[in-house]
């Protein structure tokens, strides 16, 4: 694997879903004790596993809901059923476990850069102890029973976040799109299944898990992502080729506005912190920590950005988020 596949491969996620035998779905899942014997459950077999801190959303302002799901550690649906969901964190936050969302069950497992078996080693690891613990709904001929049809079978989902600004730019994604779902793969927004693109960050995954081993999905959309990542690698040395002063340019003042600025609203923050990225990524700009950096585009969105200020109501966001970025840019960003 290239090197440089890390400034495009984000990051790794594998996620199963699971739903506990006798139980119905969320949609019918109204009776509260059903919904506490789940993630009375399933917390049981977070013990035997690890530290974990577990949460009932109905616990929560929805300003903290908003930042869990800001952070890509919870989903909208759980969201949704606040009153009967929960979700468990591990210290490191990488592996989440999410109660009463779609299904009853949905583990997932994030690690940094391009590689689906670390954390599908892991995940693996802690749904085996699940199953042995939970009397979980399967069957010999569609296997794991889930709540769409898509996830039937191995019901896992393997995805890869990746950053694509050059293909963006020379109009290839939706060519991307088009074929991907050929492919039986599907290219998806920053937060998932019906969301816009934000910052050139997008989602691939297998659209389906039935008929399919794991590893046969692990290595089907690896191979795929491998494939994006040297057309992304490419695009970028097509840039620089044709229009080198234009770009440079446009990650200057992107660098420039988002150092400067006195009002800063949330997608142009997502857009511009891209710009710098690329920029690093290009070699115009010098990012002295990659990880903080990437933090920013959470932490200037509206809910996390609450919950880190703690601003009045009588300060206007968007001056709260220039003043925060303005500051955390001076620190992390020089010219190269």
């Amino acid at each position: 694997m290239s090197e440089n596949f890390d400034k495009i491969a984000i990051t790794s996620r594998i996620r199963l879903a699971r739903n506990v035998a006798g139980f119905n779905f969320f949609t019918k899942l109204r009776d509260e004790k059903d919904a506490k014997f789940i993630v009375d459950a399933v917390s049981a077999a977070l013990s035997k596993f690890g530290d974990f801190d577990i949460v009932k959303l109905k616990n929560l302002s929805i300003n903290e809901c908003n930042s869990l799901l800001e952070r890509h550690l919870i989903s909208k649906e759980l969201i949704e059923n606040k009153d009967i969901s929960a979700v468990a964190l591990s210290d490191d936050e990488h592996l989440i476990v999410m109660m009463n969302e779609e299904d009853h069950i949905r583990e997932q497992c994030l690690c940094g850069g391009f590689n689906l078996y670390r954390p599908y080693r892991e995940i693996k690891r802690f749904d085996d102890l699940l199953l042995s613990e939970v009397d979980v709904a399967y069957s010999d001929e569609y296997g794991f029973i889930t709540s769409s049809p898509a996830n039937l079978g191995t019901a896992m989902r393997a995805s890869v976040m990746l950053f694509l600004p050059a293909l963006e730019r020379n109009g290839d994604i939706e060519l991307i799109k088009k074929e991907a779902r050929g492919l039986g793969h599907t290219l998806r927004g920053l937060y998932g299944e019906g969301t816009a693109t934000y910052g050139s960050f997008y989602q691939i995954s297998n659209q389906n898990s039935l008929g399919m081993s794991e590893e046969e999905i692990i290595d089907n959309v690896s191979d795929y992502v491998f494939q994006i990542c040297q057309m992304e690698l490419s695009a970028r040395e097509d840039i620089l080729s044709s229009n080198h002063d234009e770009l440079i340019d446009e990650i200057f003042r992107a660098y420039g506005v988002l150092k400067e600025c006195l009002i800063l609203g949330e997608r142009e923050m997502i857009e511009l912190l891209s710009l710098v990225k690329f920029g690093e990524a290009l070699g115009f700009l010098k990012i002295s920590d990659q990880k903080s950096f990437d933090k920013l585009s959470v932490e200037g969105c509206s809910a996390n950005l609450k919950e880190i200020e703690n601003f009045s109501i009588e300060k206007k966001e968007e001056r709260v988020r220039s003043e925060y970025i303005n500051k955390k840019i001076g620190e992390l960003v020089k010219k190269a």
